[in-house]
């Protein structure tokens, strides 16, 4: 019974795509806005957080809802601008130039999407404007969404790893800490990768995440070196869900503790089982309980030397075994 009152999506667009097709002028700008809604509520509703306390940002954006070679409302060129299709208030329909750069070492990718008629799904999110000379001037970005698989076989660096170890990867807010084992559970080697400089308040985001990409990839060349062919990590609860709203319990010590111990931890996981693959190494996922506080933990940094962190890792890639 409980099940039959929650919609499917397929039931979500019958019963709303009327409602935005009478707001938004176009077919597929419509659809694009049932399906950013239906993410919202089913991640809330996964979160059991209220969907009338969710809150959108302060932002515009233009979607398409589903992959397709040449876009019809967003086109991305080869030199990576795009032309959006917007309209008025009296619906006119026009189509307007958006001069973009891409991030480095992704022009190439981007360039092979448009050049091989990939699928993708393309998207301009306006993020702020003002005005220069009289003209207004937007800034904002441009995703694009491409298939996993025409990632890897762009962007993969190794095609198999050198040895047989497991690494084993504690994921805290400043740093990355591996702990290299073989499958005897002997410790071989461990190091810490660390981004403080990235979690410093007032520090840019977008140049944080760049930061934190940085020694992620420097990371996974280092236990590709050193014989490394699972990298094992934490497996969240909750790991596709935990980007759209705070996690809010008993044990929060300020108001940032939540996004630092949920949303920022899982989201660097994610990066890095993405990107784990580009190595030619394997993800395993294990349970994350008791890996920082008990008394094998306590034994096991008295044992070798280590800090909390780094035995908690040596845990993680025990666990994959």
């Amino acid at each position: 019974m409980l099940n039959a009152l929650i919609p499917s999506k397929i039931a979500w667009v019958k019963m709303f795509y009327s409602d935005a097709r009478d707001l938004i002028p176009n077919k597929r700008y419509a659809y694009g806005a049932v399906y950013l809604v239906y993410g919202i509520w089913e991640s809330s509703r996964r979160l059991k957080v209220d969907y009338r306390c969710v809150e959108l940002s302060d932002w515009l954006m233009f979607q398409h809802y589903d992959r397709e070679v040449d876009g019809n409302v967003v086109k991305v060129l080869e030199d990576s601008s795009a032309l959006v299709t917007t309209y008025s208030y009296d619906s006119s329909k026009d189509r307007v130039l958006i001069k973009a750069k891409p991030n480095k070492g992704y022009g190439e990718l981007l360039k092979l999407v448009v050049e091989s008629k990939e699928k993708y799904m393309p998207r301009v999110v306006v993020r702020g404007y003002n005005i220069r000379n009289g003209k207004p001037y937007v800034s904002g970005e441009i995703h694009v969404t491409i298939g996993y698989d025409f990632y890897l076989k762009h962007m993969t660096r190794y095609r198999e790893p050198k040895g047989s170890l497991i690494g084993g990867i504690d994921v805290n807010t400043d740093r990355i800490n591996l702990a290299i084992i073989d499958e005897k559970g002997n410790l071989r080697d461990y190091k810490t990768f660390w981004f403080s400089e990235a979690v410093t308040r007032g520090y840019p985001r977008r140049k944080a995440w760049s930061v934190i990409g940085m020694k992620i990839h420097e990371m996974l060349r280092y236990a590709y070196n050193h014989g490394v062919s699972t990298i094992a990590l934490e497996n969240p609860e909750v790991l596709s869900y935990l980007k759209l709203a705070w996690i809010r319990n008993g044990d929060r010590k300020h108001e940032n503790y939540n996004y630092k111990k949920t949303i920022f931890r899982n989201s660097i996981i994610e990066r890095i089982a993405m990107k784990t693959p580009l190595y030619g190494l394997n993800t395993k996922f294990v349970d994350p309980k008791r890996t920082t506080s008990s008394r094998g933990h306590n034994e096991i940094m008295k044992r070798f030397g280590l800090d909390r962190h780094t035995a908690s890792a040596y845990i993680i890639a025990l666990r994959s075994i």
